[in-house]
């Protein structure tokens, strides 16, 4: 056909369309359709193979006595007419003159008529999903309730969307990206399903199932519709696949709630033995989160770190007065891998070159300082953003110094460092300014417990992956990482201690897994009293996210699919 020939890789991926492997249509099919008297709908249905699989269900499902398949029990909706005509074509051939309409989905007026919605929605990020289509997309989302940033991609939308479709008691079944588990712009997606279905079960993929697409897909099939969202449920169902060709036999499924229906629902990619060990852990009291401990935050802006944060002999060039300049952290997080920020290290990185000053006159400047501002007017400084809207320009807002340092960007894991020498921090890095109560104990031992494998798992559910593998971590999601608690500390005291020069060797010759092995013996066998076994479980699914990170990280590129 023409429309073959135009239909390119780049085309399809444009508006999101890679097509289903059969496995998992009809996986889905047989799963959703559930009577010959269901009503089908597939919407971004492109050549129908999800059609195709439930009208193979429905003749299952049908008396050897019965009449065939009555008429219009599937429809379909594509957006692409080529897509849509081959739709066509191809039910007509199995015997069912279906209803194709070639139209956006979203400029659909959902009409709650169909037992079954079924299919692979397009996946389109937030990038090249603009203008009016997106308009259309997220106002589609707010008829059900659910309101979208702008950074949402295109299946956010649709899986709100399709579910306004269902009757009472419906069911959807979908293709969607592992983003449902993962991204904070799904947190009300999450929600919306949990408290519109009596039962949430999730398809989790050790291979990627679309042999030319790099993204992570689950599925998801959400059953038992309740318009009213009266009766939700507070627990997701999940079934571990190998691939698609798996599918058939699959084991049973294992229950995971999560905290709060909008929370990340990434812990549900663990392994079965992983999950029922971190669950445990955090049902007791020996970890809590690091809100308990105390406050996260980010640290100052500057608007032009070339121009604020300064080197020794840079302060020496200007001639700039103490009471120019406050004591910086250098800009970045590379020398915050240890366990302890010091005056000595701080020296050392002024030694070399680094800048660990920033620019910052706390009352008037003197004379050299305000030479140097003006240089900054003359040389455009003062109308970046950041610097044009505060009163005057040059005066950084001031976050004091924070009691322990918290790596934002990680290539391995997110680490806390004391910050012992005192110094003040960029938004290269968090502050956590640690409670009354527990700072001396936190500052001294937490940079060290939190190294454990339950931990280190944990920073890769809580995180975000981003481009180049890196994990990156926000004060919100920090706010909620497990670490140990103040009182379990106190018990492991005298042991963590001991670990500090072993622990200190092994993160400066970059090795975390050895310091991590030894803080598990101390923290997980020792106080908590895992056995080995569960401590290896930990470690493997740690092992095994950080991974999946890592190897995303490595792709030139991302694709969609449907």
């Amino acid at each position: 056909m023409g429309a073959e020939v135009i239909d390119t890789h780049r085309v399809r991926k444009a508006r999101g369309a890679y097509f289903t492997p059969e496995p998992l249509a009809r996986y889905i099919a047989e799963w959703a359709v559930r009577s010959t008297a269901d009503r089908i709908l597939e919407p971004s249905c492109g050549e129908a193979v999800f059609l195709l699989a439930a009208i193979e269900r429905l003749r299952a499902l049908r008396d050897p006595n019965q009449l065939e398949v009555q008429l219009a029990t599937v429809d379909g909706v594509e957006i692409h007419a080529p897509s849509a005509e081959a739709a066509r074509v191809l039910l007509k051939r199995s015997g069912i003159d279906s209803r194709i309409i070639n139209a956006d989905f979203f400029s659909i007026p959902p009409t709650p008529h169909y037992d079954a919605v079924i299919g692979n929605p397009p996946f389109v990020r937030y990038q090249d999903f603009s203008g009016e289509a997106r308009a259309r997309a997220r106002a589609a989302a707010l008829v059900g309730g659910v309101s979208l940033t702008r950074l949402a991609s295109s299946w956010a939308a649709f899986t709100v969307h399709a579910a306004l479709f269902l009757k009472p008691g419906g069911r959807l079944g979908l293709v969607l990206p592992a983003e449902l588990l993962t991204v904070n712009y799904a947190s009300e997606v999450r929600r919306f399903l949990m408290q519109r279905f009596r039962s949430v079960r999730l398809v989790l993929f050790t291979q990627r199932v679309f042999p030319d697409v790099q993204e992570e897909v689950v599925l998801l099939l959400a059953d038992a519709y309740d318009p009213t969202g009266r009766t939700g449920t507070d627990h997701c169902e999940l079934i571990e696949a190998y691939d698609a060709d798996s599918l058939k036999d699959l084991r049973n499924a294992r229950r995971w709630r999560p905290l709060t229906p909008e929370d990340k629902w990434t812990p549900s990619m663990l392994p079965a033995n992983a999950l029922r060990t971190f669950d445990r852990v955090m049902s007791g009291d020996a970890f809590t989160v690091l809100e308990s401990w105390g406050d996260t935050t980010l640290g100052m802006v500057t608007g032009n770190n070339r121009y604020f944060a300064l080197s020794d002999a840079r302060v020496r060039e200007l001639g700039l007065s103490e009471c120019d300049v406050i004591r910086l952290s250098p800009p970045g997080s590379r020398h915050l891998r240890g366990l302890t920020y010091t005056m000595s290290a701080h020296r050392e990185m002024a030694d070399l070159g680094f800048p660990v000053w920033l620019f910052r006159p706390n009352g008037e400047p003197s004379l050299a300082g305000d030479k140097y501002i003006s240089d900054g007017e003359r040389t455009g400084v003062a109308t970046a953003y950041k610097c044009r809207v505060r009163k005057p320009w040059w005066r950084v807002p001031l976050v004091p110094p924070a009691d322990l340092f918290l790596t934002y960007m990680n290539a391995d894991t997110p680490r806390f460092c004391a910050n012992r020498a005192r110094v003040h921090h960029l938004n290269s890095v968090h502050g956590v300014y640690l409670k009354s109560a527990v700072r001396k104990i936190g500052a001294d031992l937490l940079p060290l417990a939190a190294l454990n494998s339950l931990t280190l798992l944990a920073a890769e559910t809580v995180g975000r992956a981003y481009g180049g593998g890196m994990l990156k971590l926000e004060p919100r999601e920090a706010d909620v990482l497990p670490v140990p608690s103040p009182d379990m500390l106190d018990v492991a005291r005298r042991e963590l201690a001991a670990l500090r020069p072993q622990l200190a060797t092994h993160l400066r010759a970059g090795k975390l897994m050895e310091a991590a092995k030894l803080v598990d013996g101390v923290v997980l066998n020792g106080a908590i009293g895992l056995s080995r076994a569960e401590v290896r479980a930990l470690r493997s699914a740690h092992a095994e996210l950080t991974a999946r990170r890592q190897s995303r990280g490595r792709k030139s590129g991302r694709d969609g699919q449907r």
